[in-house]
């Protein structure tokens, strides 16, 4: 892999990269950070989940002259959610430098956004619409644009932007460098390019292999009030000798480290809040195995080499299925198996029949344990232990002990005593986790016409047991901050409408 400091990034910006986490660059970031700081057009072919923002963020601030009172970057995205995520990642990457960065969208006061631009902002992140109405207001000078971004272009065009998009582009300078992203090439995407770019370079990423063979997959369907009591049985009995829980924003890591931690687990969460050197110092203790659960964002977990993880709970189902196998890809390494359990709750089954399209694989519902049927698994695992210790026959350093303990105590008490010591007791303390909102209703791309409602998939079926080693056994008694919010403005109620995909923060 090539590090940021092999790529003739500044020292700022590399710094700006270090505090968010980043060391190594994904391959669209390598194909893209080169050619975009040499001024060249660029045609980026990649899916979600490959770091397309730093990859035009990134040559974006280099080129920057934080000085200047004019627009001199334009960002287009498909969705206001999108539009929000863009602006604070290049603002993350232009920390260092001071960069100033307004997202304007549909769906929020114009009055507000008027006032912001009038505060001259470096750069733009916006929805079409919204981009238009500023452009015909006058409130939004594009004549200083140095660079324009196209994100998820074939995205726009499904949601009928297309000739928004043409009026912007002949309404920044011809002089301009143009960066365009997309994860398919239909020809109206084609045709921008061809009008619109100058002799673009071609950096075509392969999407990621969508199938991993030796992980087992399941879902858990439940509300989200129950989700933690369910991840905590399904720990008791799985018994992952280490675990990676992930959860979808900062928030949520730092409560679920936190309530684990009241209920007995050894654990800790990473996000892109935390400083590199406490980052570090978390993984080193999760690699050393003094930490039995790492509770990590999609972003934190980025680029980790972290070998013995057995287990991957998706506490939050993310929203491209690309984080998906991002995620449950940390498990299952070197040959081993792994287990991966997702919990999704009723208005979010869209997006599991979506990963499952996408990685052509169905998940296998999971009845998750009651308190009593988790407690059940745990005296066998406790046996299992025993008798393993047993044939393991290297315990003669303990044969005085055991006999001084027949001579005080009947045989059948000592092994009920061991045994009731090797059971963790199920701990159902009360903790606090905040609700989160479901994701925006989600339709997979074979069924775009209907909507997919999500009611058709059971949450009920196979329960999971089986101690981690097995990478999961036998059964055991059965079982974002940012809400979605209008697209972008009426103006747009005809066209087709799909929710963005949740975009990696590099």
């Amino acid at each position: 892999m090539t590090k940021f400091s092999d790529l003739n990034i500044s020292e700022t910006t590399q710094n700006a990269l270090l505090r968010m986490g980043f060391e190594e660059a994904t391959p669209i970031q390598e194909g893209t950070i080169t050619f975009g700081m040499e001024g060249r057009d660029v045609i980026g072919q990649a899916q979600t989940g490959t770091g397309k923002t730093a990859a035009f963020g990134i040559p974006i601030i280099e080129k920057l002259d934080p000085k200047s009172t004019a627009v001199q970057a334009l960002v287009i995205a498909p969705t206001r959610e999108l539009a929000i995520q863009v602006s604070e990642e290049i603002y993350k990457v232009g920390f260092g430098s001071r960069a100033k960065v307004l997202s304007v969208y549909g769906g929020q006061e114009i009055g507000r956004q008027i006032r912001a631009l009038r505060n001259n902002p470096n750069i733009v992140v916006g929805t079409p619409g919204r981009i238009l109405d500023h452009i015909n207001r006058k409130t939004l000078k594009l004549d200083h644009v140095q660079t324009l971004v196209l994100d998820e272009a074939d995205e726009m065009l499904n949601m009928g932007f297309i000739e928004d998009i043409n009026t912007i582009l002949a309404s920044v300078p011809a002089e301009r460098q143009t960066l365009l992203f997309s994860a398919t090439m239909p020809a109206p995407i084609r045709k921008i390019a061809e009008t619109f770019m100058k002799n673009p370079e071609i950096v075509k990423i392969k999407s990621k292999e969508m199938t991993v063979e030796n992980i087992e997959q399941f879902f858990v369907k439940s509300h989200e009030r129950e989700k933690f009591d369910v991840l905590s049985r399904l720990l008791n009995v799985q018994q992952p000798e280490l675990a990676i829980v992930f959860g979808r924003t900062k928030r949520r890591v730092d409560e679920l480290a936190h309530a684990l931690s009241i209920r007995g687990y050894i654990a800790e969460g990473i996000h892109g809040d935390l400083t590199q050197a406490k980052r570090m110092s978390v993984l080193r203790q999760f690699k050393d195995n003094k930490i039995d659960v790492l509770v990590a964002t999609d972003v934190a977990a980025r680029g980790l080499d972290i070998s013995g993880v057995t287990h991957v709970y998706n506490f939050d189902i993310p929203q491209d299925p690309e984080s998906y196998v991002h995620r449950i890809g940390r498990t299952g390494r070197a040959g081993k198996s792994g287990v991966a359990v997702t919990f999704v709750t009723p208005r979010e089954m869209g997006y599991l029949r979506i990963v499952e399209e996408t990685t052509k694989k169905r998940m296998t519902p999971l009845r998750p344990p009651t308190s009593d049927e988790a407690l059940l698994e745990q005296k066998k695992n406790a046996v299992d232990s025993l008798v393993e210790t047993i044939e393991q026959k290297n315990s003669e350093d303990y044969a005085g002990l055991a006999a001084q303990l027949l001579e005080k105590h009947d045989a059948k008490e000592i092994v009920a005593a061991a045994l009731k010591s090797l059971t963790k007791s199920v701990d159902e303390t009360p903790v606090s986790i905040s609700e989160e909102r479901p994701l925006p209703s989600r339709r997979p791309s074979s069924s775009r016409s209907g909507g997919y409602k999500g009611g058709n998939r059971s949450g009920g079926g196979r329960s999971q047991g089986g101690r981690g080693r097995s990478g999961g056994g036998s059964s055991a008694g059965g079982s974002n901050r940012r809400s979605s919010g209008p697209r972008d403005g009426a103006r747009r109620d005809g066209a087709s409408r799909r929710s963005s995909s949740n975009r990696s923060e590099r």
